[in-house]
């Protein structure tokens, strides 16, 4: 081999080198610029510091205007994309379901469920759980006339509480929720509780409890450090809280158990034990007593929080707006009279119904959502997201989306009606989310929400406390896991 020789072949091994190093470069460039834009992160915390960690999602809204639709945040050493608008938010969850469509692994809630019930499970075991739970909330009447003779009953219960306090102030979240978890309670164990059960008062208290301290500032920072859990008071409250819950529904099930017919099925509970026995020669995977245990618990809590936190919210838009009240109160009056409410009411009830609606909308009960996980390698609007990825759709921002709706910020029921008075749908009304996560339990929480409401209104007009004006009424959301409005006291008066 000659020197000419040599000298063309690191020439030519000099030419490829430098061929791949230009790939390499581009690539990297190519993947920064696919990756979501975010505020750049701090050494070790990330970008705490710039994160209200009393309310986070307003944060991330302020984040959105700046970043765009799709962004990314630093959770201490975690990177997580927040979903933004109406757009982009229905795109992910309905055609991006499958990749969008896993549970994500957040510290707090392994913690509590490791994996098991429906809400934070995961693969397999969401699947199996929530077929089962589905067939069988129908099969005990979820969106059908029997529970809706419950409801009503329920209401019943309710307004004779109302009446006793013969017009004088008093704070209605007790009752209010537990009015409503006797709903999903008559499902579960195939009974109601009194008002004043202690038992039952403690559990509705371990609930609500719960859902402060996991979305308290000091359980967000448990998710980015789950190795600072030793440290922290609320992780070790939450955690005593639910061993206490899931203590009483382990022994309300083994009761169960003793009187099990798989002939006469008297409740949700019973047919999870007959599908155990049906499956005991299987795999104890799915249909196992430490799944039933978090099912349950998911459906009370689930089905008692977001609904009665709606009913408060409404009841104090009523209050704050007497004008719209007014109006409710004269459609009950020429559509229903003294007749008792029912569902079919509500297509001839527009005004009502958009009204509802609106309070759903303006509550943003869950403005985070419930945080998804990527289940392969995505390119989402031109931005590569990897398998694994913590991703927030923020439903705050959907319902409150400028381009969606005339005036986000503001209670206004003529957002769910046409110019002449007709109830609208609105695709943006998405505060049950949407796709394959969507929330189970949608069908009830309507009845629920209509019944109560309407029944209410129907019986009594709203007032504030003595003192207080409806000016001074303050719309600021409480801090927690949900947008509960601020503790308030009521006065209800015989509506004629």
């Amino acid at each position: 081999m000659n020197g000419l020789d040599l000298f063309s072949i690191l020439s030519g091994l000099s030419l490829i080198l430098i061929f791949i190093l230009k790939i390499k470069l581009t690539l990297t460039k190519n993947f920064k610029k696919q990756s979501p834009p975010g505020p750049r992160p701090l050494p070790v915390i990330g970008n705490l510091h710039i994160l209200n960690l009393k309310r986070p999602y307003q944060t991330m809204q302020e984040l959105s205007k700046k970043y765009g639709p799709i962004f990314s945040l630093r959770m201490g050493p975690k990177t997580v994309v927040v979903l933004s608008g109406y757009e982009t938010v229905k795109d992910a969850l309905v055609n991006y379901s499958e990749q969008f469509g896993e549970r994500a692994h957040v510290p707090i809630f392994e913690r509590v469920f490791e994996g098991r019930g429906i809400v934070f499970s995961h693969g397999e075991n969401w699947k199996t759980i929530r077929r089962f739970s589905l067939a069988t909330l129908r099969n005990f009447g979820m969106g059908k006339k029997v529970i809706e003779e419950r409801i009503l009953e329920e209401c019943q219960h309710l307004i004779q509480v109302f009446e006793s306090h013969q017009g004088k102030p008093f704070e209605i979240s007790t009752i209010l929720n537990a009015s409503v978890a006797n709903i999903i309670v008559s499902i579960l164990l195939g009974k109601r509780f009194d008002y004043k059960d202690p038992q039952f008062l403690r559990l509705l208290h371990l609930i609500g409890e719960n859902i402060i301290l996991i979305g308290s500032p000091s359980i967000t920072i448990f998710n980015m450090f789950p190795v600072l859990g030793f440290l922290l008071q609320d992780l070790k409250r939450v955690l005593r809280n639910r061993d206490e819950l899931f203590s009483f529904i382990r022994m309300t099930f083994l009761k169960h158990l003793q009187k099990l017919d798989k002939n006469d099925q008297r409740s949700f509970i019973d047919a999870f034990l007959i599908k155990q026995q049906e499956e005991k020669d299987k795999s104890d995977d799915y249909f196992n007593n430490d799944n039933l245990v978090a099912l349950v618990f998911n459906l009370f809590a689930a089905g008692t929080e977001t609904t009665a936190s709606t009913l408060r919210w409404g009841i104090l838009l009523m209050m704050k707006y007497p004008e719209i009240q007014k109006k409710v109160h004269n459609e009950i009056t020429e559509v229903i009279g003294s007749a008792q409410p029912r569902i079919e009411h509500r297509t001839q009830m527009p005004y009502t119904d958009a009204v509802i609606h609106e309070i759903q909308r303006f509550s943003n009960i869950l403005p985070m959502n419930i945080s998804r996980e990527t289940t392969t390698d995505v390119v989402f609007k031109n931005y590569y997201i990897p398998k694994g990825t913590e991703v927030i759709t923020l439903l705050s921002s959907v319902l409150q989306d400028q381009t969606q709706w005339e005036k986000p910020c503001t209670f206004h029921p003529q957002h769910f009606l046409t110019k002449e008075g007709k109830f609208v749908k609105k695709d943006a009304f998405l505060p049950f989310s949407a796709g394959r996560r969507m929330c189970a339990g949608e069908s009830l929480a309507k009845m629920e929400l209509f019944l109560f409401f309407t029944s209410l209104l129907q019986k009594f007009t709203f007032y504030p406390s003595p003192g207080v004006s409806n000016n001074d009424l303050d719309l600021t959301p409480d801090i927690g896991f949900t947008t509960r409005p601020l503790p308030f006291k009521i006065c209800a008066l015989p509506y004629s």
